[in-house]
């Protein structure tokens, strides 16, 4: 399949202005103290910083990914960070939850805002303190039950399972990762192998200023770039940890070490049409060119990226050979193994197009956060590249994954 031409003249079209976003603390880490309404105005603020000719009275809209949402992120988090960022009460804002593809989500509705002409200039991104999210209490459905009841953590996973979901499909997380490593043989030493090279790699990346344009500081707050990348990791030093969710024994493979942490942060993104540039001042980093959702099994989300890319990439009319950059959130290494492989087998160029600045099992996994940060990545990747065409990717709890394809348009033009 030849790469897609260039939209026809009239034909409504989304670009990505800008990106920002803050480091990403560790769970009890650096960021534990702010709250997630800060972190989201925090990244609010940066990325219209990035834009200073912008009036943010001109923002048609706010849309913000929330994953959680049941403690200090409550009350439509868009909304409260778009009042404690300063922005004018004129502008609006409301929350997405489609749990790990929150910000992802949020960035697909808001370029269809855009592209039907309801909105120039919208702001989409995500935020999530998995610190501070609270154990909850399930409500009696009478006054003074006489027996005991259970707080339970609202940081991850299923919690409150309703009895009627069938039992294969309520297993945890890394259970699901163990059955789709067994399924695929995708090993330990694999894992372990993928997830050094994302330490390696972000390493490198904030060495190099990669991310300078990137990251926001947090106010008040001492943490310079992501909290959870450990240099000089590798393969050898990670095949000692201790599998996590089934022994050794039982030919358990995940462990801390290859899957993303529990994480803290905000991201944020600008998208407008195409005539916002004289309003923004600037021009777009990227077209969005192609979306796609996809859902399966339950315990089976880790692959849902697979087809959710591909129908990203048949809607922009490209093919995966054209592909020059890739950016697929970390969620689990098998995972991202898995997905790295079913694209390759079908025309992807190589796997090191994949997180060249490396992923989320350095850089973090604020779930709400993630979606926005892997496409905001994408965008500066293919501008620093040169390259035309990137996919950005996520899995999703539940059984679901999205993926966003993007145009570099001024590839070949030798401009940056």
């Amino acid at each position: 399949m030849p790469s897609s031409p260039a939209p026809a003249s009239g034909v409504a079209t989304s670009h990505l202005y800008a990106a920002a976003r803050t480091p990403f603390g560790r769970f009890g880490g650096a960021l534990a103290q702010v709250r997630p309404d800060d972190l989201a105005a925090t990244a609010l603020r940066g990325v219209l910083d990035r834009l200073p000719d912008l009036d943010p009275a001109h923002i048609d809209d706010v849309l913000w990914g929330n994953a959680n949402g049941a403690g200090e992120d409550n009350r439509n988090v868009g909304r409260m960070a778009v009042l404690l960022a300063g922005l004018p009460v004129s502008v609006p804002a409301t929350t997405v939850n489609r749990l790990c593809g929150s910000s992802l989500d949020a960035a697909m509705q808001g370029s269809r805002t855009v592209e039907t002409g309801d909105a120039d200039v919208v702001v989409v991104g995500g935020v999530e303190s998995m610190t501070r999210a609270p154990w909850v209490l399930p409500k009696p459905s009478r006054a003074f039950p006489a027996g005991n009841v259970t707080a339970v953590s609202t940081t991850l996973g299923w919690r409150l399972v309703n009895e009627r979901m069938p039992a294969e499909w309520t297993v945890s997380l890394g259970e699901s990762n163990e059955m789709l490593a067994e399924e695929l043989g995708i090993d330990r030493a694999r894992q372990d192998a993928w997830a050094a090279r994302s330490h390696v790699l972000a390493d490198e990346a904030w060495a190099a200023g990669r991310y300078d344009d990137l990251v926001v500081a947090v106010p008040g707050v001492d943490l310079a770039r992501d909290e959870g990348i450990r240099p000089g990791s590798t393969a050898e030093s990670l095949a000692g940890l201790t599998p996590a969710f089934r022994s050794a024994e039982a030919g358990g493979t995940i462990t801390a070490g290859n899957a993303s942490p529990l994480n803290d942060g905000a991201s944020a993104l600008v998208l407008g049409s195409a005539s916002a540039a004289e309003l923004l001042g600037a021009e777009p980093l990227a077209r969005v060119a192609g979306r796609g959702v996809h859902a399966l099994e339950p315990q089976r989300f880790g692959y849902a990226p697979v087809e959710a890319a591909q129908k990203a990439l048949d809607r922009a009319g490209v093919a995966w050979a054209d592909v020059g950059a890739v950016e697929l959130n970390e969620a689990f290494a098998v995972q991202s193994i898995a997905c790295v492989d079913a694209w390759l087998a079908r025309g992807l160029r190589d796997a090191e197009v994949v997180n060249a600045w490396g992923g989320a099992i350095a850089i973090g996994h604020p779930l709400g956060a993630s979606g926005a940060r892997i496409l905001g990545t994408l965008a500066h990747r293919l501008r620093a590249s040169g390259e035309r065409w990137g996919v950005a990717a996520i899995c999703i709890g539940v059984g679901q994954g999205l993926a966003v394809v993007l145009e570099n348009e001024h590839a070949g033009t030798g401009r940056a």
